[in-house]
Order: structure tokens, then C-alpha cells, then sequence
């Protein structure tokens, strides 16, 4: 059975839709994870437990590269912008049950289930705040 878990999670993977671009929301969530931070790619937060422009946590990270083995890397990867935006978007493709700037930004705070907590609703009102 539990062969057939990572096959079940591909399978139910949400891909964004076609033409979707996810620049808007990515700038937004660095703006507001990196917080005016001087050298975004060395921010550290999270009392050393989130790393890079998007303050990206080291499960975070693994529930990513699990799913998407194509990202490889280390963990400390995170900090390069590009890099951090694929594992968003694999974490996104694995979790966020669909591709709006409010789900996607809850997802990317609150974890696989952060779309439906109430205690990500301010981080989407600071994000949204940021979105041009």
C-alpha cells in the first residue's frame, strides 16, 4: 500500500492552469518573506529554521523534492531565487488544491492543508498588499 502512496500523489497533483503566471504572487510573497532584507538570498528566519528570499523551511523543501525529484539539490539551495522558485511551484503542484494568489500565498505559509486556516488569512492581506 505504501508503494502506491507517491503514485497517488502524482496523480493528484494540480497543475496550473495553461498560460498561468505565477511572477505576480512570487514577487509578492519574496517582498513580504524577505521583508526589505538587504541580501535576501542570506535572510534567515524563523530562529535559523527558514532560509532565502521566500524563507523557505527545510520540510518545506523535502515535501518538494520528494515529490518533484527532477529539483535535486541541498536544502541550503533554497537561497538562489531561482531555485527557490522551483521548489514553490513543485510544493504548490503537490498541495495547493487550486492556482489562485490567495490559495497558492496560504499554501506557501500554512502547509499543505495553509489554504483553509484562519491563521493564514493576514499573511494573504500583507501579500496581497505587495501584488502589483
Amino acid at each position: 500500500m505504501l508503494t502506491f502512496l507517491p503514485i497517488l500523489a502524482a496523480l493528484l497533483a494540480i497543475d496550473p492552469p495553461a498560460g498561468y503566471d505565477p511572477r505576480p504572487i512570487l514577487d509578492a510573497i519574496r517582498a513580504q518573506e524577505s521583508g526589505g532584507h538587504p541580501d535576501p538570498a542570506n535572510a534567515v528566519g524563523d530562529g535559523g529554521k527558514a532560509l532565502g528570499p521566500y524563507q523557505i523551511h527545510r520540510s518545506y523543501w523535502l515535501d518538494a523534492v520528494t515529490f518533484d525529484k527532477t529539483l535535486g539539490g541541498r536544502y541550503e539551495d533554497v537561497r538562489d531565487q531561482a531555485y527557490a522558485e522551483r521548489v514553490i511551484l513543485a510544493y504548490w503542484r503537490r498541495y495547493a488544491p487550486a492556482w489562485d494568489a490567495q490559495t497558492l500565498a496560504r499554501t506557501h505559509n500554512g502547509g499543505p492543508k495553509g489554504a483553509t486556516r484562519n491563521s493564514t488569512l493576514q499573511y494573504w492581506r500583507d501579500v496581497r498588499s505587495r501584488m502589483r
